[in-house]
């Protein structure tokens, strides 16, 4: 398989970082009862991982290995002080919003998690490709639960109201949690299910395979 294509696929599906991972789980909580919250979370987190990446593999021949993780710590704080200061001017609603899970991404274990298990070891190509794989990953995943929530919560979508039915209970943290749990549950399911498709495919062509060679 080709290693983008791998990077890739790992990100959106088989390391995702929110179903699989179980990665920035309080934002994920802390979001999901609003769709356009979550999904400007997710977006700004993926705009920081992808350059935190990128910059980390850049100079990881140049950082102490001794120190790496402040310095870490110092390039994620300095975009993170960037993006704040962006959505502060020109989207003031999502900022407020995001209100202290903004500040928070310093310290994200995804983008800690990455840079240290990947863009420190890969070149600068393959830590984009990861941290924008790794970013709709988590995108993703916090924009449907945040649909779901506030879609069956509040009876709305992007704060459009589209129905009188409320379940309030799936706006509140408690409500947050249980669809958590139940994503969780549905996406390795299904993640698992296809993975042994695959497996009784490649296993079935590799048989038939010594068959002809046998033959």
């Amino acid at each position: 398989m080709n290693k983008y294509k791998k990077i890739t696929l790992d990100g959106l599906i088989f390391q995702n970082p929110t179903f699989m991972l179980v990665l920035g789980t309080c934002p994920t909580l802390g979001l999901i009862n609003s769709a356009f919250s979550a999904m400007g979370m997710g977006l700004t987190v993926l705009v920081i991982l992808t350059l935190s990446n990128m910059l980390i593999s850049l100079l990881r021949k140049i950082i102490p290995n001794e120190v790496r993780i402040p310095c870490y710590i110092v390039i994620i704080a300095t975009l993170v002080t960037f993006a704040r200061m962006f959505l502060q001017k020109f989207i003031p609603d999502l900022y407020d919003s995001l209100g202290t899970f903004l500040a928070l991404i310093v310290v994200n274990c995804i983008i800690l998690g990455r840079a240290e298990a990947f863009a420190n070891k890969h070149t600068v190509l393959e830590s984009a490709v990861d941290g924008i794989s790794q970013g709709l990953g988590f995108t993703l995943a916090l924009t449907i639960m945040g649909i779901i929530c506030e879609f069956f919560g509040k009876g709305s979508l992007f704060g459009l109201q589209i129905m009188s039915f409320k379940i309030a209970m799936l706006t509140s943290p408690a409500g947050a949690f249980l669809i958590y749990g139940l994503s969780i549950a549905v996406f390795v399911y299904v993640v698992d299910g296809v993975q042994r498709m695959l497996r009784v495919k490649s296993n079935k062509l590799a048989r038939e395979n010594m068959l002809k060679e046998a033959a």
